[in-house]
């Protein structure tokens, strides 16, 4: 986790205020940057409270709470209780304009933190069944406190904004427990923009990996879809002793496991990026025991959908001949969980000179797509999309 001491709000403050002001986006540099300064310490404390005060996906009660209690303190209208804890601020602007939305993400993660900052979270609660830590490892605490920011400055010149903001504080995005529904896609299923489609959707994330002051994006396919599966490969249980009675699952899970690998490394282009990732193995009870049954659980990541659809395809091949082989059978759960996120590239066009005017043409920086996924992606179903990373090494 990052220790952010200070909060680096400016670049996302001043992006969604250009784009809500884009008659007078000019002039408008210097009062956003005037507000940032005035509001900082305020949106660094609210960031620390968040931090000190996890909550885990679809339990996100108290951080929706204290968003809500701040948006109508802006006077701005306020929806709660979408997709169980979801909140959703409208801010109409004082003149004529597009309606634009930004998306915060409030979950944190089942995650015990050791960092030696007095905000840092001691927070438990039970997770699948065990008591855990929880803490903002994802830095969605960030994310919220400087929508929340972002919301503070407009309201505080929203005669100037040409149309309306909508801001989305989203629960769930690392996903909805098991048996729940959840994230971006629950809360346009449950209409949140209903008669206000947005003509575009922002987003950021931290970036460990970059400093303060400097913000990167991917044009095009940004992150990379996430397909979840679990493999269940039956045998016949036999006294370790005799395994010629046997029908061996961990054999043919172990073959299984290697053999899936080829997947990418012979069956796919060498140009299409992609990741399969067995992540998990469970099978027996004792050491001379070979059990009846062996579950994987695991991973695929990929860049576009017919490359999904291959993997899958061969997925169900390999096993069906590595189980038949060994006389044993198997069942796969394939789920498709989130698709790519993609920035629209004539709406990332459109916003890269609002981010070199604001950041310096040397702060703002193409950076290459990564194989992790985020819901944001169900935006762009509604609207062109920007998600964007913002860098909080200090």
């Amino acid at each position: 986790m990052t220790p952010h001491r200070t909060l680096p709000p400016l670049g996302a403050l001043a992006l969604a205020a250009a784009i809500a002001l884009p008659v007078a986006a000019q002039n408008a540099d210097p009062a956003v940057a005037a507000a940032v300064d005035r509001l900082a310490p305020r949106i660094v404390e609210i960031r620390h409270d968040l931090h000190e005060n996890p909550e885990l996906s679809n339990r996100e009660t108290r951080t929706a709470g204290v968003v809500a209690q701040h948006l109508r303190a802006l006077g701005l209208e306020v929806r709660t209780g979408i997709a169980h804890t979801g909140v959703v601020g409208v801010l109409r602007g004082g003149r004529p304009g597009p309606v634009i939305a930004v998306r915060a993400d409030m979950d944190a993660l089942p995650v015990t933190e050791d960092t030696p900052y007095p905000w840092k979270s001691v927070a438990r609660t039970e997770y699948l069944g065990n008591q855990v830590g929880v803490s903002h490892a994802c830095g969605h605490d960030v994310h919220t406190a400087v929508q929340m920011g972002v919301a503070s400055v407009l309201a505080g010149m929203r005669q100037d904004v040409a149309g309306t903001v909508l801001f989305v504080f989203q629960p769930a995005e690392e996903g909805a427990p098991p048996g729940e529904e959840g994230g971006a896609k629950m809360m346009l299923d449950e209409g949140i923009f209903g008669d206000l489609r947005p003509e575009a959707v922002l987003g950021l994330h931290t970036f460990a990996h970059m400093p303060v002051g400097q913000i990167g994006y991917t044009p095009g396919p940004a992150m990379a879809a996430a397909d979840r599966f679990i493999i269940r490969i039956h045998g016949r249980q036999a006294h370790g002793a005799s395994p010629h009675l046997a029908v061996d699952p961990i054999v043919m899970a172990s073959q299984a496991v290697l053999a899936l690998q080829t997947i990418r490394s012979r069956n796919l282009s060498p140009f299409e990026p992609s990741v399969l990732t067995v992540g998990l193995i469970r099978g027996g009870e004792r050491n001379n025991i070979i059990p009846e049954q062996v579950e994987m659980h695991g991973t695929v990541r990929t860049f576009d959908p017919r490359i999904q659809d291959e993997v899958e395809r061969r997925m169900r091949e390999i096993l069906d001949g590595i189980t038949r082989a060994g006389g044993g059978s198997y069942e796969l759960q394939y789920d498709r969980i989130t698709p790519v996120t993609v920035n629209d590239r004539d709406l990332t066009a459109r916003l890269r000179p609002t981010l070199v005017r604001l950041m310096g043409e040397a702060n703002v920086m193409d950076v290459p797509p990564t194989a992790g996924a985020e819901d944001f992606a169900f935006y762009a179903t509604v609207a062109p999309t920007f998600f964007y990373r913002l860098g909080t090494v200090a």
